[in-house]
């Protein structure tokens, strides 16, 4: 598709930024950084990282870090590290997003998005920038940190999965149905190693805020990323954010060709929900209707924009939700919380009962608002992973905000168009509060050089990894079926994420929600052999947090052998020098069990000739796994990590 004549708008993006590469499906490329963005649970680890190597000063054109994630403050452990981030932001020349001041995504369109430019992002949702025609990509932490440095970022060349948007969505139907309604027809693998881009004349009804939904939520496709034009629409969100500057038209060639192709016509569209544990588990509002709810809650990164919460204060104006019903508003940021202030509408939500929550993730990484054992919670979150919520056998359903408010009125699953009232009919503000309190700009380098970087008790220094052994002899601690996710390996919530700065406290949780026995199986043999576990496919799907690839290896994972791997998760076990290996044939996954010991010889040679990597099994025949790792991969995982790896080529001078 590179010599094509006409180009969609991801390709143009990647072309624009491609540093080394072929535009070929598949063909390893990389790509020059424009903008990065951290947050709190993984931003710590990059900052960490980033001391590591010897950083004096970021070198990318913005680079911001935001607090949004770990705002409980039940003890010194959070407010510590937003000492350490606060003050290294200082040292290193980044942009400091107070606690409060709201969701990394949110406050990232508001403040920094620009049409044309590539985001990096540790965080898998950043993607949600893609809706200003921008080339935004989640990827882990440490990817984060050397692209900060001024380093590229390399990936396989995705393949463009175009979806044609026709027609004008009906009332009580909106952008989170749309999405909804990618995942109930391709899974939460469907865009696993695509771009997904939108088009047609159905993005004329979507706002820019509504293809932040989208957009946000394609990363629970497995997609790289998601992309939008730049148009007119898009101009006038950055008008109203006083940033009219930032805006370019960026559109696809007419004529320009697809690798997969899709067509939604919207006005088809019914409200749509996501029944527990998955977001891939998508049915029809009305096949659920009638099940008693506990919870409905509304925010998150999924859904931040002004109308989100503007629609819900409508539906629930001049009610009150019944007593048995936890309401929760929980603002995006504080320019919509401000702006919510100033129109009434916030006035109006919390006269219904609402509960107001600060600006920022809170109950979506389980920061908060866990609901009550065995009962329902409807929200408009992008993920319901088992335990996410923050109760471990949790029933989190994912919806619309006009699925959750009119839910939250009758005290069950509703569909909103049985409710006996018009669907609200928004006007959006022509400006919005714009504010510049709540976030910080660096210092100039003479006064960042002077800056005292602030740790506590808690943050403690990465542990050194050993560089890969030629020969691996590993037991199997663990098997895994398909779809595990990040939160399952490294759970988040209240009781874990605190200890993010502190690997080796951190990894006490690795697995627990799987095999509350694998700490004390991995401690006994890490000293010796290390070990291995084993998956089905879409391994590690979900959360861009390292700390489900770097505290597993702190206790001695050595290899990871699996039917398909997510893709941020598998860079994110070979960034720690953990060997990630396919199955080339898929029915030997059957033929492994816990106990198993994989044995594997010659791996630097087999690896340095792109080879299949052979694997012994005690008592049982052998099996063939293929590495497909680039050149670049398989150089940081013989030196045991991506730390090791530049630590090396900052020697030498490269």
């Amino acid at each position: 598709m590179e010599n094509a004549k006409n180009f969609n708008a991801a390709q143009k993006l990647i072309r624009s930024h491609l540093v080394a590469g072929e535009m070929t499906p598949g063909a390893p490329i990389e790509l020059r950084i424009d903008q990065t963005l951290t947050q709190d649970a993984t931003g710590t680890l990059a900052m960490l990282s980033l001391e590591a190597i010897g950083l004096d000063r970021v070198k990318t054109e913005v680079s911001v870090q935001y607090v949004d994630h770990n705002l409980l403050q039940i003890d010194n452990l959070n407010p510590d590290d937003h000492l350490f981030l606060e003050s290294i932001c200082r040292r290193l020349g980044v942009w400091y997003s107070r606690p409060g001041n709201g969701i990394s995504h949110m406050v990232h369109m508001e403040r920094f998005g620009r049409t044309g430019a590539s985001l990096l992002g540790a965080d898998s949702h950043t993607p949600a920038a893609g809706a200003l025609g921008m080339l935004a990509i989640g990827a882990g932490g440490l990817d984060v940190a050397l692209a900060m440095s001024g380093e590229t970022f390399a990936m396989a060349m995705p393949e463009i999965f175009g979806v044609k948007l026709v027609g004008k969505l009906p009332d009580w139907v909106s952008a989170k149905d749309v999405i909804l309604e990618m995942l109930r027809r391709h899974g939460v693998s469907g865009g696993i190693d695509k771009i997904i881009e939108y088009y047609g004349p159905g993005l004329a009804d979507l706002t820019a805020m509504d293809r932040h939904v989208i957009a946000n939520m394609g990363a629970e496709l497995g997609a790289t990323t998601t992309v939008f034009p730049s148009d007119e629409e898009v101009k006038r969100f950055l008008e109203s954010k006083g940033r009219a500057e930032d805006w370019v038209e960026l559109t696809a060639d007419d004529g320009c060709a697809y690798d997969h192709h899709d067509e939604i016509d919207l006005s088809t569209l019914v409200p749509l929900i996501a029944k527990p544990s998955s977001p891939g588990n998508v049915v029809p509002v009305s096949e659920v209707e009638g099940e008693e709810i506990y919870q409905a809650y509304i925010g998150s990164s999924a859904n931040p924009g002004w109308r989100d919460f503007a629609v819900v204060s409508d539906i629930v104006r001049g009610q009150v939700v019944p007593p048995t019903v936890s309401f929760d508003i929980n603002p995006s940021s504080r320019q919509t919380l401000e702006t919510l202030i100033a129109d009434g509408r916030l006035g109006a939500m919390v006269a219904a009962g609402a509960r107001i929550h600060q600006a920022g993730c809170n109950g979506c990484i389980g920061m908060g608002q866990a609901p009550a054992i065995g009962r329902n919670s409807l929200r408009t979150v992008p993920r319901n992973f088992p335990g996410r919520s923050g109760t471990r056998e949790d029933s989190v359903f994912l919806c619309s905000p006009e699925t959750a408010a009119a839910s939250a009125l009758t005290g069950k699953i509703t569909d909103p168009r049985s409710l006996d009232m018009p669907c609200p009919q928004l006007r959006y503000p022509e400006k919005t509060v714009v504010t510049e309190t709540m976030i910080d700009a660096p210092p100039h380098p003479d006064e960042s050089r002077s800056v005292v970087v602030v740790k506590g008790p808690n943050i403690k220094s990465l542990p050194d990894f050993d560089p890969l052994p030629d020969t691996l002899e590993l037991p199997v601690i663990l098997k895994m079926g398909d779809d595990i996710s990040t939160d399952e390996i490294m759970p988040p919530g209240a009781k874990v994420l605190p200890f993010r700065s502190n690997i080796q406290k951190i990894d006490d949780f690795s697995f627990e929600r799987i095999d509350t026995s694998y700490v004390e199986h991995a401690r006994s043999v890490r000293s010796t052999t290390g070990h291995s576990v084993i998956a089905g496919d879409n391994y590690g799907q979900g959360s861009s947090r390292e700390h489900a690839a770097v505290a597993p290896r702190n206790l001695g994972l050595r290899l990871v052998l699996a039917k398909g791997f997510a893709r941020i998760h598998r860079q994110n076990l070979v960034n720690y020098g953990v060997l990630p290996l396919v199955f080339a044939e898929p029915k030997d996954y059957e033929r492994l069990e816990t106990g198993d010991v994989l044995i594997a010889r010659d791996l630097h040679q087999t690896l340095a000739n792109d080879g299949d990597v052979i694997l012994d099994i005690q008592g049982k025949d052998s099996i063939i796994t293929d590495p497909s790792l680039t050149e670049k991969q398989i150089a940081v995982i013989l030196e045991g990590g991506l730390i090791n790896w530049r630590r090396k080529s900052l020697a030498a001078g490269a």
